[in-house]
């Protein structure tokens, strides 16, 4: 039961976005439309998920003084291999996502995962975290997308559900990242209220 527990604490707890309120500059960027959001999500996952295996790996072995550059150094590692076969497999997303791909080197998530919970724990037990709130994130970033998509331009997923002259650019723009962010985080705090979570 506490490994289901720590498996889900990322979804529902502990969610990166919607509780934690954490890396909310590219949630919010990245987010005009549901496939930008899964694809931000997953690299976001992978590279949380293989960081945290290495620092478990390597804790014992970096001293204190230097914990901090070292995380950096491997967190930006795994970042690297992302950017790449985005690059070289999926070039439309990755011209699309651009800066913020790079930028994972310094998202709060995936250095305080590393910093609180992978340097203090065995490889098994990071595993789980990472990809706890890995897709946590992913589910955030992908439902946020989904929301702007469909109340934006009337599409999920680049597939039309709403008729063509549908249009409400202000969800597509900034401003309506911040209103769907805001009443998502709204609907979680109820749930966890009412569930007692």
């Amino acid at each position: 039961m506490a490994n289901w527990n720590n498996l889900t604490k990322g979804f529902i707890r502990e969610n990166p976005i919607l509780v934690l309120l954490l890396g909310c500059c590219p949630t919010l960027a990245t987010t005009t439309n549901a496939i930008n959001g899964l694809s931000m999500g997953l690299a976001v996952t992978f590279v949380l998920i293989m960081s945290n295996i290495c620092i478990s790996l390597l804790k014992n072995f970096i001293p204190d003084k230097v914990r901090i550059p070292c995380f950096i150094v491997v967190i930006a590692s795994f970042v690297t291999v992302v950017q790449l076969v985005m690059e070289a497999y999926l070039p439309a997303i990755y011209e699309t996502l651009g800066l913020f791909i790079p930028l994972i080197v310094v998202n709060c998530i995936v250095l305080g995962r590393a910093e609180a919970y992978a340097s203090k724990n065995p490889v098994g037990a990071s595993i789980v975290d990472g990809l706890s709130m890995g897709l946590g994130y992913a589910f955030a970033l992908t439902l946020l997308g989904c929301i702007r998509e469909i109340l934006g331009n009337g599409t999920v997923f680049d597939s039309r559900i709403i008729s063509e002259n549908y249009n409400v650019l202000i969800f597509v723009l900034a401003p309506g990242a911040f209103i769907a962010l805001g009443y998502l985080i709204a609907l979680m705090n109820v749930i966890r209220k009412k569930f007692q979570l």
